[in-house]
C-alpha cells in the first residue's frame, strides 16, 4: 500500500456529505493505492484506517477455516471499509482482502473516530450505509444457500464490474470459487454456461462482459435488490438531508 497522487474524489459516501462537511473530512484524508491481493486485517485484526475506495475495491471474506472461506461483502466507490469503528470497536470481524487494485482515500482510526463524534451528518449517513451493509450480508446468507450457481456468479460479475469500473476483469475459477463458496467445477459449468449465451468472454482468467444487460436478467434477484436499496437509503436519502 502506497502514498498516490491525487485523485478525483468519486467515492459515494463521501460525496453524500454537505459540502462543508465534506472539506473538512478530506483535509484529514491521503489518497494511497491498494494493490491487488493486499491484506488489509485478518480477523480479530486492529483496524488502524478507514478506507473510502475511488477506483479499487476490498473484499470482506468471513472464514470458518483455512480452506473454509466466503466473501460476505464487497466494498468499492460506493462505501467504505472500517465500519466496526463507529460502533466503538476497532476489531475486525473479517478478512479484508484487496481484490481490485487502484485509489482510496485512507485517515487513521483515531481522526474518523474525532470526525464521528463533530459530524451528525457523517454520523447519521453511516449509520444508513450500516443498514445497507446489514442487509447485504443477510441476502448474501440467503442467496447462497437458495440460488443457483450460474445466477450467483452473474450477480457476482455485475458486483465486481460495478467497482471495477470495467468490462474486463482478471478473475481465475480458483479465486471465483473461494468467492462463492463452491467447487472450482461449480465455476467452470456455470462459467461455460454464461459464455454459451454470448454474455461473457472466459479465457485464462480473463472476463470481459459482453451483454451486462442480459447478465443482469441472468443474475438472481439480488443484485437489483442491492443496488434499489442502496439508491433508496443512501442517494435519496443523501440528497433529500444534505440538500
Amino acid at each position: 500500500m502506497q502514498s498516490s497522487t491525487p485523485s478525483p474524489i468519486t467515492n459515494d459516501l463521501i460525496d453524500s456529505l454537505p459540502p462543508q462537511d465534506r472539506v473538512f473530512f478530506l483535509a484529514d484524508c491521503e489518497t494511497i493505492d491498494l494493490a491487488f491481493g493486499e491484506v488489509i486485517t485478518e480477523p480479530g485484526g486492529r483496524i488502524l484506517h478507514v478506507f473510502f475506495p475511488l477506483d479499487g475495491f476490498i473484499s470482506l471474506i468471513a472464514s470458518l477455516g483455512d480452506s473454509e472461506r466466503l466473501e460476505v461483502a464487497m466494498v468499492g466507490s460506493e462505501g467504505m471499509y472500517g465500519m466496526p469503528l463507529t460502533l466503538g470497536l476497532d476489531e475486525s470481524p473479517m478478512r479484508a482482502l484487496v481484490q481490485g487494485a487502484g485509489p482510496a482515500l485512507r485517515m487513521p482510526a483515531a481522526v474518523f473516530g474525532r470526525h464521528l463524534e463533530q459530524c451528525p451528518a457523517l454520523q447519521a449517513l453511516l449509520k444508513r450505509y450500516l443498514y445497507v451493509l446489514m442487509h447485504q450480508l443477510s441476502r448474501v446468507a440467503a442467496c447462497t444457500h437458495f440460488h443457483q450457481v450460474e445466477a450467483r456468479l452473474a450477480r457476482w460479475l455485475l458486483m465486481t464490474q460495478d467497482r471495477a469500473h470495467s468490462d474486463q476483469l482478471h478473475l481465475t475459477h480458483e479465486f471465483l470459487a473461494t468467492m462463492l463458496g463452491v467447487r472450482r467445477a461449480g465455476i467452470t459449468l456455470a462459467a461455460m454456461a454464461l459464455q454459451a449465451r454470448g454474455l461473457i468472454r472466459y479465457y485464462r482468467g480473463d472476463i470481459t462482459v459482453l451483454d451486462r444487460a442480459s447478465l443482469i436478467e441472468a443474475s438472481c434477484g439480488c443484485y437489483a435488490a442491492d443496488r434499489s436499496l442502496y439508491r433508496r437509503v443512501i442517494t435519496e436519502e443523501g440528497v433529500t438531508e444534505g440538500g
